[in-house]
């Protein structure tokens, strides 16, 4: 398994950086987690948009799913032929399947419509067309080729959900964006790497819910993991990044590797006895 950092920003994209966006390859599939704004520009650098056998969404802030509406209409342009423009895309469509969840039905109807294209009206069916919208269930897993994916319900303003990967190669386990809680130590429970996000300084007190660096490290050091991986950054500044990093190390004894974008991981099977050592 391979986890490769699309986009690490908080809120909109800052310093030639996308916001959220991941993509995990195995032998057997190609997930996109989350999408934030500027993730379709990263993700055509390094994959086409068909190749993906699923798209994950954690929840609904628009810097975690912003990208969603560009990425359906490429895929949509693969069916078009326009008088003068390069030939349609041979071979059968193939629509991605989009797990979100529950409720973002209506908000597609609501979204899809937006920015018609009259001429060309296919373009403004993304998500009927180019998706297959698919609504998850918390604690329920489902499947992508040859990884299941679980959802957990973790802490933040809006309904967001931690996604468990687990394929034959390897664990991962992702926050999206939550508070401290101890639903966090079940999700990521002795995953190979922990991908978490890292937006504060210090502990949120607050409603809203982030994880600060120490507290990503506290979760990865409870949960036993073999990595953590820091992302959802507030500010590229070197001294913001060397305190989260610090923060973490100070917790967690394991490899603590700073998001940024165009990072890969390799996400691999270990010894139960490299956790246990950091545990």
């Amino acid at each position: 398994m391979q986890l490769t950092v699309l986009g690490c920003r908080a809120g909109m994209p800052a310093d030639g950086q996308p916001s959220s966006g991941y993509l995990v390859d195995t032998a057997g599939a190609r997930l996109l987690i989350d999408c934030g704004p500027g993730t379709a520009v990263a993700l055509s650098a390094v994959a086409p948009p068909s190749s993906l056998d699923a798209v994950v969404i954690s929840h609904f802030h628009s810097d975690h799913c912003y990208d969603l509406l560009p990425i359906g209409k490429s895929l949509l342009n693969g069916l078009l032929e326009v008088q003068g423009g390069p030939p349609r895309r041979e071979g059968e469509f193939r629509p991605v399947p989009l797990y979100v969840p529950s409720g973002a039905r209506e908000l597609f109807d609501r979204w899809g419509a937006l920015f018609p294209v009259t001429t060309l009206p296919l373009l403004d069916r993304a998500f009927e067309v180019a998706f297959d919208v698919r609504e998850y269930t918390p604690g329920e897993s489902f499947q992508a080729g040859d990884c299941a994916i679980t959802p957990q319900e973790l802490r933040h303003v809006l309904p967001n959900y931690g996604l468990r990967v687990e394929a034959p190669c390897g664990t991962l386990a992702y926050t999206g964006d939550t508070g401290v809680t101890p639903a966090l130590v079940e999700l990521a429970a002795g995953v190979d790497v922990l991908l978490a996000e890292s937006t504060l300084a210090e502990t949120d007190r607050s409603d809203h819910g982030h994880l600060s660096g120490a507290d990503a490290g506290r979760v990865a050091r409870a949960a036993g993991v073999a990595e953590l991986v820091l992302t959802h950054f507030a500010s590229s500044e070197p001294e913001w990044l060397s305190h989260l990093a610090r923060t973490a190390a100070d917790e967690f004894a394991g490899p603590v590797h700073m998001g940024a974008p165009g990072l890969t991981v390799a996400v691999n099977r270990t010894v139960d006895a490299v956790r246990s050592a950091q545990r």
